[in-house]
């Protein structure tokens, strides 16, 4: 994606299938997340699915986050 330094991080965007692409996983599992609740925060512009960088950054934490919630578990 081609930015600008001076373009503010809160409007850089990635399309769904620039997600997918960055995470090495399929659309349709990004999909699939977002069906469950687990998914990105996105929102539409026409038809395509957008996600603000810094959202997926939020959402990342989170996912690492309960994973390690899952693993502490899963030793005690």
């Amino acid at each position: 994606m081609d930015t600008q330094s001076n373009f503010p991080r809160t409007l850089e965007v990635l399309s769904l299938p620039e997600l997918a692409e960055r995470l090495h996983v399929t659309a349709q599992t990004l999909y699939d997340l977002r069906a469950k609740g687990r998914g990105p925060r996105g929102f539409r512009v026409g038809p395509r699915l957008m996600f603000r960088l810094v959202a997926i950054e939020d959402w990342l934490a989170r996912m690492e986050a309960e994973d390690a919630r899952r693993r502490d578990r899963s030793r005690q």
